[in-house]
């Protein structure tokens, strides 16, 4: 939450909605890129699908796929010469497809030094720029009076 001046502005993001049971302990970076999964099904079969990455963090990201995958399931990214793995933790539906949280395996942490997503958006930077745009503002509106 973001306090200017009296008003209040909530700031949420779509994967928090999602599952608000979810507690990833590092920032999230909202980010848009497709990139590869890879996971058994319950039958054994290897399954590789492409998916949206949503966001990322060192020990969690978020997927969207177009059919679900079962919680608990062991998954793989796939991106450029290395992955990351983890467990989904969560699967939910929500309007235009399948939404995974994955939490990150021990060990395994992301790094921009090693994938860089091709859209990469830190939200604290958002509310940075809004806060100075509106001490700008305020200044300036109390200059003219």
């Amino acid at each position: 939450m973001v306090a200017f001046g009296s008003a209040l502005t909530l700031i949420r993001f779509a994967s928090d909605e999602i599952c608000m049971d979810e507690r990833r302990n590092d920032d999230r970076l909202l980010c848009a890129d497709l990139v590869e999964v890879v996971w058994e099904d319950e039958a054994g079969r290897k399954r590789r699908r492409v998916a949206n990455l949503e966001d990322i963090s060192l020990s969690g990201i978020c997927l969207q796929v177009e059919n679900p995958v079962e919680p608990g399931t062991h998954i793989k990214m796939e991106y450029g010469d290395g992955e990351l793995v983890g467990t989904v933790r969560y699967c939910t539906y929500r309007d235009i497809g399948y939404f995974l949280g994955v939490e990150l395996e021990e060990g395994c942490r992301w790094s921009t030094q090693h994938y860089r997503p091709q859209h990469l958006l830190d939200p604290r930077d958002l509310v940075e720029q809004a806060i100075q745009r509106h001490e700008h503002d305020h200044v300036g509106s109390s200059a003219t009076k």
